[in-house]
């Protein structure tokens, strides 16, 4: 008895054909690419958000601090 007759092993074989069938088109490759500059987009916002946040938080600090500094005078 040959064990790749095994109705689950033709259904896996199956399976990961359609797979590959479907990796190699490439309709479906620009939508993973689509997904990763999506990605990258998303990192640089952060980034951006980021820098804005630790910019604003420094010229608070500062003006709290000058604010301080000019009533104990």
């Amino acid at each position: 008895m040959n064990p790749l007759n095994d109705p689950l092993v033709i259904y896996l074989r199956a399976m990961l054909g359609v797979r590959l069938d479907r990796a190699r088109n490439s309709e479906d490759r620009s939508v993973g690419a689509s997904a990763i500059e999506w990605a990258i987009i998303t990192g640089l916002l952060a980034l951006v958000a980021f820098a804005a946040y630790t910019i604003i938080l420094a010229a608070v600090e500062a003006a709290a601090n000058k604010a301080k500094t000019e009533t104990v005078r």
